[in-house]
């Protein structure tokens, strides 16, 4: 019956579009009265085995697996009704409300939630979604909507802002809506999950109202001793590395933790360790029921009343469920609890029932509480791991073996008796830990090669250290701090120990294994295999898996035809990052923006693009050095420094130190794989003319032909020319009797106004153009000139033949092929779920 309603849930989830909200209410209720019929009214009273008993065993599965299509359908819809009207969208909204959560400082400014009270445009009220996430920029604003006249403009600084205070401000409202790429973070259903259906930011400028503080409620007590105890911490950590660490453990805010310190984590496997977890909360929750037991049994009133062991278990979940509520409520620290308050249900009632019917009761409760808990690769982490655990022999974790009682019984005098019975019930210990580590690590692998595409070899030594390191001695401590603060220098010293392990652990030889990311059902299969490698079975039985598990491991994703080439435009945001493959070469055209000091487009797009898909860089082609363009580029050239790197960039620039780097310059050229490659523009004059050209008319343009039978195809990616560029262009390939048509345009510029003129569109003649630029961006791209130019292009294409116009707002990624230039897949097409936002 579970299984039904995790199937059930698991399908719904798939849906890119909701159905009526009726649609779901009668779904719901002929599940349920089917499942009331036949459990209820009319228990089982057939074998399985006849027919009719074979039907309504049937028939309950199907009950149950409509049951779990319906319910994430009927929430998904009355949360629907939240979601941000797009007549808002771009207004600036006065709005009333609370601090929420605790909010996040960065140098570019705060981060924090609001729970919205009232809503006025123009003096009129609206409706907004109840919970907003909101930036408070810091320094200069940024010109965000191309009407407005000044590009900049000092704003209002951030003040400090504390949880349960209630502010009246002025933002600039926008729909959730992140990158989306065929591999990677899902933004859009994070924000979903959190509740938050809008993101804005502060008007704070020279013509906008000033933010007001207009009192300070007693709403959100626990949010406000969070904050209070973060800053306590820092004060008393100091300059310490593993401030955030301490910080996590404490009030579970992960954002303390640096992305460098999180990169190490995730290499050694032990990310799970570093913020409230299941661990955590499950050790809170034993030990709560073990000192309540232990109280409830001084008093004989008391035990007369209620019996000790089920005070503790009440008790021990209470405590379990105060601690998740302090650390922030996340859905991990839910997820756990709600396993917990299961298992004491069962308790309390006096069930013993066998593991696995547990196993899937705690499954059951979880996806009733949190139906998209599914796609959330921790979900299936620690459910497979306990199911693990709890399938297992408990003979491993035995304390003394009949040898092992003989060697004590033999043991004299006293002294050395205890000495021998201390030292084998700790080898015992050591001995089940290592046996259980092992066994995890083993049927998590697979999984790990699937949700991440990599597994952690270093991870086996750093969890047998890091497991009872943090659980007993860093997490004490920095707990025990709350009440004793200098107990928080001693957590710290502990976390850089720690942490100190953890690098030399990095360090070591195939530390990381890294794998292509696999396909859902590979990938699924062979975490099966896993699990059956480490069940209790015969080993016969166990190894049947091994072949699923041998094509994990060679599975490669496959690479374009010789003579072809495919390309594939990162949903980056605001800039330019297209990545180029052949057969046995791989070209990254550009890196993205920056987003942040703590974050730009290769750290969080590239690289795990690359990693995901086990691909090694040959050449990186950097356009000019607008920071759109290269903002990503320091961290593709830390994580692949082999690729050669062809630019613009000024001699001295950072981005080209320590790095076999060229300028290109129009006549360069290569073949790979028997794809032509020539570099187009600019000319080698220009980087010797005083005063050198602005960057955008260095911009490096590069040309990509096929050798295609019966016809080759080409694509021109063109950075941020502009329209002198676009004439240079024109007259040098017509000079040189070259063509400039192209298949597939990376419109130039992002379609500004200064770009894509009509010569330069006639000459290319595309018959796809993508535009990669930020939904909503503050520049206006493209300017409708310029989509005025391209549609009257594209009037006369015929009919059989049209052009595609392409934008990274509708389309997320993009990938093109050579070989099938008709059938460009759009991330956001074939990716499409009901929550994802949908740009009108």
């Amino acid at each position: 019956m579970v299984l039904a309603f995790v199937a059930g849930t698991a399908l719904q989830l798939q849906q890119a579009r909701l159905w009526p909200l009726a649609v779901y209410l009668a779904l719901w209720a002929a599940g349920l009265a089917v499942l009331v019929h036949f459990l209820f009214w009319r228990p089982a009273r057939y074998r399985l085995r006849s027919y009719a008993g074979a039907l309504q065993a049937w028939l309950v599965f199907s009950a149950c697996l409509v049951l779990g299509f319906a319910w994430p359908g009927l929430r998904a819809c009355m949360y629907d009704t939240q979601r941000l009207a797009p007549a808002l969208e771009g207004r600036d909204v006065q709005v009333r409300g609370l601090v929420r959560g605790l909010p996040h400082s960065n140098p570019m400014g705060v981060r924090f939630g609001l729970e919205v009270e009232a809503a006025f445009l123009d003096g009129a009220p609206v409706v907004l979604p109840a919970r907003i996430d909101v930036a408070w920029y810091r320094g200069l604003a940024p010109r965000s909507s191309p009407t407005e006249p000044e590009e900049w403009a000092l704003q209002r600084q951030p003040q400090e802002l504390h949880p349960g205070e209630r502010w009246q401000m002025t933002l600039r409202l926008k729909a959730p809506h992140g990158s989306l790429n065929f591999q990677g973070f899902d933004y859009e259903l994070w924000m979903w999950e959190q509740g938050v259906q809008a993101s804005a930011y502060v008007r704070a400028g020279p013509q906008d109202a000033p933010p007001q503080r207009l009192a300070t409620t007693w709403w959100y007590p626990v949010d406000r001793w969070r904050q209070s105890l973060r800053s306590r911490i820092e004060a008393a950590a100091g300059s310490s590395p593993s401030v955030g660490l301490l910080v996590a453990l404490v009030v579970g805010e992960q954002s303390a933790i640096s992305n460098s310190d999180w990169a190490l984590f995730r290499a050694t496997g032990v990310a799970h360790l570093v913020s409230i977890s299941g661990l955590h909360i499950t050790m809170f929750a034993w030990a709560a029921r073990w000192l309540i037991a232990w109280l409830w049994r001084r008093s004989p009133r008391c035990c007369l009343a209620y019996p000790a062991p089920y005070a503790g278990w009440v008790g021990g979940v209470l405590a379990a469920g105060a601690y998740a509520v302090f650390s922030g409520g996340g859905v991990p620290a839910q997820r756990t609890w709600i396993m917990l308050a299961a298992v004491a249900a069962l308790r309390l009632l006096g069930l013993r029932w066998p593991w696995p019917q547990v196993w899937l009761l705690a499954l059951g409760f979880v996806l009733l509480c949190d139906p998209w808990a599914v796609l959330q690769a921790g979900f299936w982490l620690s459910f497979v791991a306990v199911g693990v655990l709890l399938a297992s022999d408990g003979r491993a974790s035995e304390l003394h073996s009949p040898k092992t009682e003989e060697a004590l019984d033999a043991a004299r005098p006293t002294f050395v008796r205890w000495t021998a019975q201390i030292c084998a019930r700790w080898g015992a210990q050591a001995r089940a830990l290592l046996h259980e580590q092992m066994r995890i690590s083993a049927a998590l692998a697979p999984l790990t090669v699937l949700l991440f595409g990599q597994f952690s070899v270093a991870g086996l030594a750093a969890n047998l250290v890091a497991v009872p390191w943090v659980t007993l001695v860093i997490t004490p401590l920095a707990m025990g701090g709350v009440l004793c603060p200098p107990l928080w220098s001693a957590a710290a010293l502990a976390g850089e120990a720690w942490m100190a392990t953890l690098h030399w652990l990095a360090a070591w030889p195939w530390a990381l294994w890294a794998l292509p990311s696999p396909p859902l059902w590979l990938g699924a299969a062979a975490s099966g295999a896993g699990i059956l490698l480490c069940l209790p079975l015969p080993w016969h039985v166990r190894l049947q898996g091994a072949p699923l598990l041998l094509a994990l491991l060679l599975w490669r994703p496959p690479a374009p035809p010789v003579g072809e080439f495919s390309l594939l435009a990162a949903d980056i945001g605001q800039g330019n990052a297209v990545l180029v493959r052949t057969a046995h070469h791989v070209l990254l055209y550009d890196t993205g923006p920056r987003y942040s000091l703590e974050s730009d487009a290769g750290q969080r797009v590239l690289v795990p693009l690359l990693d995901a898909q086990q691909l090694r860089l040959d050449r990186l082609m950097l356009s000019h050095r607008d920071a759109d363009h290269v903002g990503g580029a320091a961290a593709v050239r830390a994580a692949q420094p082999q690729a050669d790197v062809l630019s613009s960039l000024e001699v001295g620039h950072p981005l080209l130190d320590q790095a076999s780097a060229l300028p290109c310059h129009a006549g360069q050229g290569w073949e790979w794989d028997g794809v032509r490659f020539e570099v187009l523009h600019p000319a080698a004059e220009l980087y010797t003319q005083t005063p050198r050209p602005k960057p955008n008319a260095l911009s490096c343009v590069l040309r990509i032909q096929s050798a295609g039978v019966p016809q080759p195809r080409s694509a021109l990616l063109v950075g941020d020319l502009e329209a002198p560029g676009e004439a240079q262009l024109l007259g040098r390939a017509s000079d040189a009797g070259h063509r400039l048509a192209a298949d597939f345009l990376l419109v130039p510029h992002h379609g500004s106004k200064t770009s894509s003129s009509a010569a330069f569109l006639e000459a290319v003649h595309p018959r796809t153009v993508l535009v990669q630029g930020g939904y909503r961006n503050r520049y206006g791209h493209p300017a409708p000139p310029v989509v005025q130019r391209y549609q009257e292009l594209a009037a006369t294409y015929p009919p059989q033949a049209p052009m595609q116009w392409v934008d990274s707002p509708h389309c997320g990624a993009f990938l093109w092929q050579s070989w099938a230039p008709d059938s460009g897949i759009c991330a956001r097409m074939v990716q499409q779920r009901y929550w994802h936002h949908v740009v009108p």
